[in-house]
C-alpha cells in the first residue's frame, strides 16, 4: 500500500519570483503598511499597486476587483492568487527579516494567530471610519453593515440613465 502525498505543485519548475500586492490606498492602515513593506528588505520583490485602480485591472483582468478592495490580495508572478490570512503570510515570506515568522505562522497552530491579526486588522480599518460611509474615487463606496457598493458617478449633470 502507497502512503498518500499532496499533489506535487511543481515549486522548482514555476518558482514565485515576484509578488504584487493590491493595497487599499484610501485607508490609513494600508497605506501605513505599504509605506513599512517599501523600507523592508526583500527577498522576493513587492510591488504595491492600488486596489481597485485602472493599473489593477489592466494587470489583473481576471481579478474580482471589488474583492480586492473588501481584503488583501497578493498575486504571483506566475499567477497565482493569495488573499486573507495567506497574502499576508506570503508578504511575510517574501521579507528578510520576516521569512521566518511567515514559516511559522504557516504552521496550523501559527495560522489561528495569523487569522486573529488579520481579523484584528480588518476590525480596525472598519472602524476608522467612525460609521460614517467611505466613497473612493473610482465610485466604490463602503457602507457599514453593507461592505463595499459600487455607487458610479455623482449624475447631477443629467448624463445618467434613470431606467
Amino acid at each position: 500500500m502507497t502512503a498518500a502525498t499532496a499533489p506535487d505543485r511543481d515549486a522548482a519548475r514555476v518558482p514565485v519570483r515576484g509578488l504584487t500586492v493590491l493595497y487599499d490606498a484610501q485607508c490609513a492602515l494600508c497605506a501605513h503598511v505599504r509605506d513599512w513593506l517599501r523600507r523592508q528588505r526583500q527577498l522576493v520583490p513587492l510591488e504595491l499597486v492600488p486596489a481597485g485602480s485602472e493599473e489593477a485591472a489592466r494587470r489583473f483582468p481576471g481579478l474580482d476587483h471589488r474583492a480586492t478592495l473588501e481584503e488583501i490580495t497578493v498575486v504571483g508572478d506566475s499567477g497565482q492568487v493569495y488573499r486573507s490570512t495567506a497574502a499576508w503570510i506570503v508578504v511575510l515570506w517574501a521579507l528578510r527579516e520576516h521569512r521566518a515568522l511567515a514559516h511559522r505562522l504557516a504552521t496550523p497552530t501559527g495560522a489561528v494567530f495569523a487569522k486573529g491579526a488579520v481579523l484584528a486588522a480588518a476590525k480596525w480599518r472598519e472602524a476608522q471610519w467612525g460609521g460614517r460611509s467611505y466613497r473612493s474615487a473610482e465610485g466604490w463606496t463602503y457602507e457599514r453593515g453593507q461592505g463595499w457598493v459600487y455607487r458610479g458617478p455623482d449624475c447631477d449633470d443629467g448624463s445618467c440613465g434613470t431606467a
